[in-house]
């Protein structure tokens, strides 16, 4: 199995197919994706290699990421092939929603397990400032098409924004009320570009927590394979909430997850300083044991923890660029 210097175990691949998204979120692509010059994305066949040689070394669950990874024309075909992947045994994505209304029940029949929802704010004009876009109708009716598929698990996740959303943690309540979703809350980080961003609207994760631990939601033992978000339940309630606070003590203590970028490079930490290239590995399936040993190797290189909390950001600019 992956497993790094401090014996955290890596069932958990984080994979990006593409760098492009269609919304202009504020604290992502503020200013819309821009192309880049270099290769293209990776192909459905070099995706089939990578998530392989992940799965023969214990992966056994698969986030598929973007971007916005549905802009993807081959989006289903690269959902049938992971999921047919030996070893997987949980196939998520998640989405800003556009397509999710009219797509929902395809992609779950196509072998997609559960997915996570991008809804920062349950008010139309705040969503459509944060977003650029005028379609939270629609992508909450993507939301409900989610429930009526028959999803494994349905999240959503929202950005927290000081004086955009923080102030509105009553609508979520009553969003999840009688829903069984999982609304996450997602502290916000700093990146290379949006220090002013971020001093301006970055409100800690536990403003949340102790309004929640005051209403009486209780924490909820932590599921196999889970994500970083810690969760919170309440009796009275159909859906959950959870917290991601990478700036928490210990953050990083339970890291179960790796990265790769669209452009095929392992990303060891979303703020590792630079990625490494796999794609020379994925040109033909005799390269995988070689792709393995590389995997292998490079875990042993692993940080015990990001830097953040000392304002070390490493290469990461856009969380667009290796799905966050």
């Amino acid at each position: 199995m992956l497993h790094d210097s401090f014996g955290r175990q890596f069932a958990y691949l984080r994979l990006s197919i593409t760098e492009v998204c269609n919304f202009s979120c504020q604290y992502c692509l503020p200013n819309g994706y821009r192309k880049k010059a270099g290769p293209g994305f990776l192909r459905v066949d070099e995706i089939a290699r990578l998530v392989r040689a992940f799965a023969d070394l214990g992966t056994w669950k698969v986030r598929i990421t973007g971007g916005e990874p549905s802009v993807r024309k081959d989006f289903i075909p690269i959902i049938e092939t992971v999921a047919a992947t030996p070893g997987v045994r949980r196939l998520a994505t998640t989405t800003n929603g556009y397509r999710l209304k009219e797509n929902a029940h395809i992609w779950r029949a196509a072998g997609l397990d559960a997915i996570n929802v991008s809804i920062d704010s349950l008010r139309a004009d705040v969503f459509h400032k944060v977003t650029g876009h005028d379609r939270l109708a629609a992508v909450q009716g993507g939301v409900e098409a989610c429930l009526e598929a028959g999803y494994e698990a349905v999240k959503i996740n929202a950005v927290l924004l000081k004086g955009v959303n923080d102030q509105d943690l009553d609508l979520f309540l009553d969003y999840v009320k009688t829903r069984p979703v999982s609304l996450r809350f997602i502290e916000l980080m700093r990146t290379g570009d949006n220090a002013d961003y971020f001093a301006r609207y970055h409100v800690p994760a536990r403003v949340v927590s102790d309004v929640l631990e005051r209403g009486g939601w209780v924490r909820k033992t932590r599921d196999a394979g889970a994500g970083p978000a810690v969760e919170y339940v309440h009796a009275d309630y159909a859906g959950s909430i959870g917290l991601i606070a990478p700036y928490s003590k210990d953050f990083c203590k339970s890291c179960n997850r790796l990265r790769t970028s669209a452009m095929g490079k392992l990303h060891l930490c979303l703020f590792a300083e630079m990625g490494m290239d796999l794609r020379p590995f994925l040109q033909d399936d005799a390269q995988i044991n070689k792709l393995k040993e590389f995997l292998l190797k490079s875990l042993k290189t692993k940080k015990i923890s990001h830097f953040l909390n000392d304002k070390i950001t490493g290469g990461n600019h856009r969380f667009a660029d290796i799905g966050g």
